[in-house]
């Protein structure tokens, strides 16, 4: 993740992102730089327009959190359940009173 942060911060700044760059903001960071994935990093860039790419990616997370309550809604009944059976099996197992002693 800190080879594209330092690429972001490039772009940002108005930089060229190229290894140097990118090499010279994690140095700054103090990560230490691989330059075989510096490299890999700069090839999968070649010819990406980064603005539409980060454009199209703050998209995405809208769409999917305006889904998540639907389904985190659908979900909670099933838990209960779950938990309910769970304690009768510990009662007719004759565990319920060793599990209460870890609470």
């Amino acid at each position: 993740m800190e080879y594209i942060y330092a690429a972001l911060l490039l772009h940002k700044a108005g930089k060229k992102v190229d290894e140097n760059g990118v090499k010279a903001v994690l140095t700054a960071a103090g990560v230490a730089a691989d330059e075989s994935r510096i490299k890999a990093l700069i090839a999968a860039l070649d010819g990406v327009n980064i603005e539409e790419a980060i454009s199209k990616a703050a998209a995405a997370p809208v769409a999917v959190a305006a889904a998540a309550p639907a389904a985190g809604h659908a979900a909670a009944p099933a838990k209960e359940e779950h938990k309910e059976e769970d304690k009768k099996a510990e009662e007719e197992s004759g565990m319920a009173g060793l599990g209460a002693l870890f609470g």
